[in-house]
């Protein structure tokens, strides 16, 4: 049998018996027994009713959380000219063209978001198989092929989180950090929730939202009761 310390023992202890709770409930479990060395991250998971291998099956989206990531989020921008100007004058931490897709390939990806005008993708198109699979690849369904650069650098910035539905049909995604007020956990979570909920893809049949879990980096998660989250009590 494995062993515990005394930190996950203790959060294994409160969150015993706990499933399906409230929203509230659930943030202030999670952020109570965060108690790492480092300000854990709360994140959430949602299990879809969806099988995403079908084109009209597919969730994907962004959303930005009312109070924020709580992370530092570095931007890099495939663009010429102008717009490299004015990425950089946004804030972008990396700007390029045919130079940052050689670093790319040289296996240096130093950005957690990658935006690009519409007239690089013929260049972004060779990253492919190094930036999709780490779901890097700018897309213009989530805003990231854009002319307008200044406006996604300023949105990937703020506090702009994009969800992707995985194999299994499942969205994850950070939605703040422990040291945040519960009600700022709680406010990330709801707008999280009904983003992905906006994003019901027209192939989805029967229940579309089936479980919610929330946990911080280190702790156990506990189960939110679906119909809190949505608001559908």
């Amino acid at each position: 049998m494995a062993k515990f310390g005394k930190r996950t023992t203790a959060a294994r202890a409160a969150f015993a018996g706990k499933h399906n709770v409230s929203v509230t409930e659930a943030v202030a479990l999670v952020k109570d027994n965060a108690k790492a060395k480092f300000d854990e991250t709360v994140e959430i998971a949602m299990q879809l009713g969806v099988d995403p291998r079908h084109a009209d099956q597919m969730v994907r989206g962004t959303v930005s959380l009312p109070n924020g990531t709580g992370k530092t989020v570095r931007v890099a921008v495939f663009a010429r000219g102008e717009k490299a100007d004015e990425a950089k004058a946004a804030g972008a931490d990396i700007v390029g063209a045919e130079d940052l897709m050689e670093t790319i390939q040289g296996g240096k990806i130093d950005f957690d978001r990658c935006i690009a005008t519409p007239d690089m993708m013929g260049v972004v198109g060779r990253l492919g198989k190094v930036l999709g699979p780490r779901n890097l690849m700018p897309n213009p369904r989530v805003g990231t092929v854009t002319m307008d650069v200044k406006a996604a650098v300023e949105a990937a910035k703020g506090g702009e989180v994009q969800f992707k539905a995985e194999k299994a049909g499942v969205v994850h995604a950070g939605i703040g950090k422990a040291s945040f007020s519960a009600k700022q956990l709680e406010e990330n979570m709801l707008a999280f929730v009904d983003a992905v909920s906006k994003a019901r893809p027209t192939g989805a049949k029967g229940t579309y939202m089936k479980k919610i879990a929330v946990s911080s980096t280190m702790g156990p998660g506990v189960s939110v009761d679906v119909a809190s989250a949505t608001g559908n009590e």
